[in-house]
């Protein structure tokens, strides 16, 4: 397993991971299977999303934001932070990939990318490679 630290500057922001996540898969050797992108934190997580136009990502987070907004009557987690929880299970906390002649198997638009919702914080992502290195 390879990890690695992201740094938000925003409560909510999308990180686009893509090139960490590919020089995890190639110093891993794998050359065919599987890589399983992690993030272990209840208030962040990982998803795939078009990375060219980045009014997508833009729009995701407007979305999410207006339909979970950070402060709901009723909510009763001491912290504050019960939209970022409630995004985190929305989005999931993992994604995987295939991987094929040692690079990632991704769309022509697709990007990989961390998803902060309680930041800003410096995160760890988990790489997990599944698979042959021959």
């Amino acid at each position: 397993m390879r990890s690695f630290t992201v740094g938000t500057s925003k409560r909510n922001e999308f990180v686009e991971i893509t090139d960490e996540v590919r020089a995890a898969v190639r110093a891993s050797g794998l050359k065919s299977g599987i890589c399983v992108v992690y993030c272990p934190h209840t208030t962040a997580g990982v998803t795939i999303q078009e990375n060219a136009d980045p009014d997508v990502v833009r729009d995701m987070l407007l979305w999410l934001n207006n339909h979970i907004p950070k402060d709901v009557p009723g909510f009763r987690h001491a912290e504050g932070n019960s939209d970022s929880h409630l995004k985190s299970s929305l989005v999931g906390t993992s994604v995987t990939v295939i991987v094929e002649n040692g690079d990632l198997v991704l769309g022509t638009w697709q990007g990989i990318y961390f998803c902060e919702f309680d930041g800003p914080r410096t995160r760890t992502v988990q790489v997990q490679t599944i698979g042959s290195a021959g």
